[in-house]
């Protein structure tokens, strides 16, 4: 959960008209730009990058998790997205790694089309309680081979879910962009940033364009997929906002990172870390890479999103890592023993 911290955009100035014509000459009218824009920021459908979505209703409650779905084959690359987000942030990413793996991509809480009694409830408990309900619903107490997948609060989320050891098929872990010490830091700034947004736009290609112009995401096509659902429409001011009110939800932020350096070194599964700069490391997590606890890969020129920013790079790593670990579809895969 770290939204850009930057001023919302002003409309774009028309053409300038050809200085070389003579001022008794009438101007011709400035040319819209408001029609390229709307096709160049327009919402995509999530078809040809995942494969179908579906409910799943959780057994004794009234929680309805919405999941995107890809691949029909290899081990499970479970997706989960951090804050403000949604499933579709994999979107891209997705349609490549099924090609060798199967992808879902789920609405946490409070997210997407997702639906629950309580969206703001957003504590790491409740966050871990509902990705382990959602495959329980999906796979029964047999679940396939699981490589856990998280950005940032849902990268939090993963490391929990993977050292709880509730769903024994989990044979890896992948995290992204989120490291306790700087994560920690910033919480303190969180509430100016997320009150710095902009809060409302007219239409949905207003908002995709924010996005991308105010630098939160720079893949247009991923933004064009993945911004629409993190949006909802408020009738009283006839415009769009946001479909998760972070700001109501602070009581949770520390409980995401706090102690997440030891909980994710500790975890006994292969496991990747993923930044987006080598700052971000900070000392227990230092001295674990050293250790070789852990993989590290420093993706360059890419912001927080990195799923989202360089879906084909991120899609390389995670087939990549799948691959060194031998992880098929029941879990490590030993040449020779069959299973």
């Amino acid at each position: 959960m770290e939204p850009s911290n930057l001023s919302p955009l002003t409309e774009e100035p028309s053409e300038e008209i050809e200085k070389s014509r003579p001022s008794d000459r009438p101007r011709a009218p400035p040319q819209p730009a408001t029609r390229s824009n709307f096709q160049k920021y327009s919402p995509l459908e999530w078809l040809g990058y995942f494969d179908k979505e579906e409910d799943i209703s959780i057994s004794g409650s009234n929680d309805v998790f919405h999941v995107y779905t890809a691949g029909s084959e290899g081990p499970i690359v479970f997706c989960l997205h951090g804050g403000g987000y949604s499933g579709l942030s994999f979107a891209l990413s997705a349609s490549k790694i099924k090609e060798k793996a199967r992808v879902v991509a789920m609405d946490l809480r409070g997210h997407g089309k997702s639906c629950t009694d309580d969206e703001l409830d957003l504590s790491i408990e409740t966050l871990c309680n509902d990705v382990v309900a959602v495959v329980k619903a999906m796979y029964g107490d047999s679940p396939p081979a699981i490589v856990l997948v998280g950005h940032s609060m849902g990268g939090a989320a993963a490391i929990h879910v993977a050292a709880k050891k509730v769903i024994p098929s989990v044979a890896g872990l992948i995290v992204v962009d989120v490291v306790e010490g700087t994560a920690m830091a910033s919480l303190i700034h969180m509430q100016k940033i997320l009150s710095s947004r902009m809060q409302y736009f007219h239409t949905i290609e207003k908002a995709i364009e924010w996005s991308v112009k105010g630098g939160s995401l720079r893949n247009i096509e991923s933004a064009r997929l993945s911004v629409p659902p993190t949006l909802k429409y408020n009738d009283s001011n006839k415009c769009y906002t946001y479909r998760t009110p972070l700001e109501e939800t602070e009581k949770y932020w520390k409980g995401w990172y706090e102690g997440l350096s030891e909980i994710f070194l500790s975890s006994a599964v292969p496991k990747v870390l993923l930044l987006a700069g080598t700052d971000r490391l900070d000392r227990s997590l230092t001295i674990g890479q050293m250790q070789g606890k852990f993989q590290m890969v420093v993706v360059r020129h890419t912001g927080h999103a990195i799923q989202e920013d360089v879906p084909d790079e991120f899609a390389s790593i995670v087939l990549n890592f799948v691959s060194r670990n031998r992880i098929g579809p029941h879990g490590v895969e030993i040449p020779g023993l069959l299973r």
